[in-house]
């Protein structure tokens, strides 16, 4: 059991009741319609993210495909953009992989998107799923009692990212994973203090796969984390690049 990242890819493997699950956080489909709807023209790389994601199902050969929230891009309807995309992805992908969809705060209307393909798929509210010992919340809103129950516990939503420096003053971002310690405190507060969780349980933040997307720079001054839980419940976080660095601390790095 454990939730185990693929070196080099902004996904992970989550072993969990019997299953090998790919789990792809913020994947935003549609995202380029929505940026030109805001006056910033990109070129569409949906078949990059496409091809991505079909690659890797075909290498990891998952029993099952997690999206953990943020499948689509707009927050109501989706455009005709975002749905062509969205089936496009479906069509490019193993007609008997079951999937999951643990919605997220952009993930509204994406139901009526997913009633036409051919995959079996389930959509979870937006407090999240349990799934043996791994539980699953986009991260938009508070985890359910049973979500925080679990060994293990993803979210997303953050897209979270670092600021890295080298000796000449350049900089670049880099998309990371945090993972820590899961403290029950505000939880408890918002829950009550019957609320079960176990006292080694892990948090895990999962990074975007869209890297259009923007996201919390977790070792810069002044960002504020989005989840309404974060980042008291993190507890000794650290962070770990797409290719498995270990950075530390993400809050000195």
């Amino acid at each position: 059991m454990g939730v185990e990242p693929i070196p080099g890819e902004p996904a992970a493997v989550a072993t969990c009741d019997g299953e090998r699950a790919l789990v792809v956080a913020d994947f935003h489909a549609g995202i380029e319609a929505g940026l030109r709807r805001d006056g910033v023209e990109l070129p569409d790389h949906a078949p990059d993210r496409r091809e991505s994601l079909r690659a890797l199902v075909e290498r990891e050969r998952p029993d099952r495909l997690l999206f953990l929230g943020d499948l689509g891009h707009a927050i109501g309807d989706p455009g005709r953009e975002e749905r062509a995309e969205i089936l496009a992805l479906f069509d490019a992908l193993p007609a008997d992989l079951p999937v999951t969809l643990v919605k997220g705060n952009h993930d509204g209307d994406t139901d009526s998107v997913l009633e036409r393909v051919d995959q079996s798929v389930a959509v979870t509210p937006g407090h999240g799923v349990r799934i043996g010992e791994v539980g699953f919340a986009h991260g938009h809103t508070w985890p359910s009692p049973d979500v925080l129950a679990a060994d293990i516990v993803c979210v997303a939503h953050e897209h979270p990212v670092v600021r890295l420096e080298d000796e000449v003053g350049g900089a670049r971002v880099e998309r990371v994973w945090l993972r820590g310690d899961l403290g029950p405190e505000p939880f408890r507060e918002f829950h009550g203090d019957g609320l079960d969780i176990d006292a080694g349980a892990e948090l895990v933040v999962c990074p975007g796969f869209n890297d259009l997307s923007g996201g919390t720079w977790v070792n810069v001054a002044g960002q504020d984390f989005l989840a309404p839980f974060l980042p008291e419940t993190l507890v000794d976080g650290e962070a770990y690049l797409l290719d498995g660095t270990r950075l530390g601390d993400y809050r000195r790095v």
